[in-house]
């Protein structure tokens, strides 16, 4: 299965065991040495305006991903056993 990442870059991500939208991929996660890619990253919902609370984004392994189509990719994972906090950005002042 091949694919470059501009064309996975705008497509969604469903899980298939519920059925749930997790949201569009944002990210790859790639082993350097060797050019694999190890996951996908899903950005989270975004809560009080991102100030207060950190986003949980959506690390989905490659290989949970079951299909890759035209405009959506399906996944077999549980969304909540793959969350990870996201770094809370540094304010300028």
């Amino acid at each position: 299965m091949g694919a470059k990442f501009t064309e996975l870059h705008c497509k969604e991500v469903v899980c298939v065991s519920d059925g749930r939208r997790l949201g569009f991929i944002e990210d790859v996660i790639i082993e350097l040495p060797n050019g694999e890619v190890n996951a996908i990253v899903v950005p989270g919902r975004c809560r009080c305006l991102g100030l207060l609370n950190p986003r949980e984004d959506y690390v989905i392994p490659w290989h949970s991903i079951c299909r890759i189509g035209p405009d959506i990719v399906l996944v077999d994972t549980q969304p909540d056993t793959c969350r990870c906090h996201r770094a809370k950005p540094r304010l300028p002042f």
